[in-house]
């Protein structure tokens, strides 16, 4: 008996089930009918979305060619601004249709949140990166100096950057570091100044010492004559006077006239018997 019961609710079920099916079949081209703007409205920000997409990117392109942006980065933030907006439009069509896209839009939100704390550093890295690819402190080949670090630009990266030190060991500093802290481009000017202080003793003439230093600076092949070179009394020292000569050359010339020139103005001072005062210890030996 309860087995013929249990049967007549499951076909009664069924019946039920198929009844409310035909219904809604009936009227799904009355609901299609009255949708149809909805949908147009739906299509059309779906096709100028990805129009207007397609458009940003190119944009981005060519505003990155404009500032010169590394071009193994162009495609990444391309592909990157362009899935985005069509995201958004997608979002648009689909509550054009009528969804609630709120909860859809709260768990992306919040997904995003989530991902952000837990990746909070990389992302930070990686702002860093795009940071330093638009503004350009400083380019591959470039000699700079962080805190105590110092090389040649080797690579830029997203997350990273690789220097070279002078005495070719591979530094790799992150992003994020670079532009949280002060930095120094040696080579990011064309010309760069070298400031030289002598030291003559007091009992030596000035005038021969400042000529003595000008030949020299003009017979060096690494520094410029424009902009002029100053040569004057730089300080009257306990035990001697600084001649300071502050010169100009290229700056990838920079440690070549450095070491030229102090070679030069020792030798020089050598033949024009100037002398170069260094500290001295007398001792007195006393017989009682």
């Amino acid at each position: 008996m309860e087995l013929i019961e249990t049967t007549e609710n499951l076909q009664s079920g069924v019946a039920q089930d198929v009844s409310a099916f035909s219904e809604w079949l009936a009227a799904l081209p009355e609901k299609i009918y009255n949708a149809i703007p909805e949908i147009i409205a739906a299509v059309c920000i779906i096709v100028i979305g990805f129009f207007i997409s397609k458009l940003a990117g190119k944009l981005l392109i060519k505003i990155m060619q404009k500032n010169k942006v590394d071009e193994s980065v162009h495609h990444f933030l391309k592909s990157m601004l362009v899935v985005s907006m069509r995201i958004v439009f997608v979002l648009f069509a689909l509550s054009a249709l009528g969804f609630d896209i709120s909860s859809f839009a709260a768990a992306l939100g919040a997904a995003g949140i989530t991902a952000g704390l837990g990746l909070q550093g990389l992302i930070s890295q990686f702002a860093s990166g795009i940071e330093i690819m638009f503004n350009k402190p400083f380019r591959a080949g470039d000699f700079i100096e962080l805190e105590n670090i110092s090389g040649k630009v080797e690579e830029i990266h997203f997350m990273n950057t690789t220097l070279l030190t002078i005495d070719n060991k591979r530094i790799v500093v992150p992003n994020s570091h670079i532009t949280s802290n002060n930095l120094i481009n040696y080579t990011a000017q064309k010309q760069r100044r070298i400031d030289f202080n002598f030291s003559i003793g007091y009992n030596d003439d000035i005038a021969l010492a400042k000529e003595v230093i000008r030949k020299a600076v003009e017979a060096s092949p690494h520094v410029l004559n424009d902009p002029k070179p100053v040569i004057a009394v730089g300080a009257h020292g306990e035990s001697s006077i600084t001649i300071a000569a502050l010169v100009w050359c290229k700056s990838e010339n920079y440690w070549a006239a450095f070491y030229d020139m102090q070679e030069r103005v020792k030798l020089d001072f050598d033949k024009a018997g100037i002398n170069i005062p260094y500290n001295q210890l007398d001792v007195h030996i006393t017989q009682n």
